[in-house]
């Protein structure tokens, strides 16, 4: 299953030591191994729970960066056809030597040569992601087609959260833990709270 979570933090006030809490919170999600990858410049922390499944060696271990040092993704699920992208990147001229065999140094190699948006495109399966930008200073959330993997995100304070569940979220001392009224009449409407809204105000849910 895996769990991803991190933030930005306008302070940049203990961004390694926070992200830990927050990824211990996922545990559960992926108990086989857990990291996080900082930028103290820019106050961004990416953090991962892992369930080893495609590549149980250290070389799928997350959060990852691409082999250009471009880019540093967290990741969670699973490219169905990673397997015919890695033979598309092949073609494409990207060298075939890999480190591992997972689908996330597979799609850190698309990104590399198509972009973000091609990426995923060109991607088929059940995924949620975060991917930091080096070189452009950007953060990016996607989520698969149908949704099917969980990202929660949003403004708390002078930091942004995202992660794959809203424990995580709050164990930031900035959140700020105040429900939305409107999240309550929907739950009392449909029995569920539907994307975008989240039961905390400021907290959403990212659309498939």
């Amino acid at each position: 299953m895996c769990g991803i979570v991190g933030f930005v933090d306008t302070k940049k006030t203990d961004l390694e030591t926070i992200c830990n809490e927050m990824v211990g919170t996922l545990r559960h999600r992926g108990p086989d191994y857990s990291s996080v990858w900082v930028d103290q410049e820019y106050g961004i922390a990416l953090g991962h729970s892992r369930l080893s499944i495609l590549d149980v060696s250290e070389a799928g271990h997350q959060p990852m960066m691409s082999r250009c040092g471009r880019y540093v993704i967290t990741f969670n699920g699973e490219i169905y056809n990673h397997i015919q992208l890695r033979k598309d990147l092949g073609r494409a001229g990207v060298s075939a030597l890999w480190k591992g065999h997972s689908d996330t140094e597979t799609l850190l190699a698309a990104i590399a040569l198509w972009g973000i948006k091609k990426a995923i495109q060109n991607s088929v399966g059940m995924f949620a992601l975060a991917l930091w930008d080096l070189k452009d200073k950007t953060l990016t959330l996607a989520r698969d087609r149908m949704g099917e993997k969980p990202v929660y995100y949003g403004w708390q304070g002078n930091t942004f959260l995202f992660g794959s569940e809203l424990k995580a979220l709050k164990v930031h001392p900035e959140f700020q833990n105040t429900i939305n009224r409107e999240s309550i009449c929907l739950l009392l409407r449909h029995n569920a709270i539907s994307s975008p809204y989240s039961i905390y105000q400021g907290i959403h849910k990212l659309p498939p």
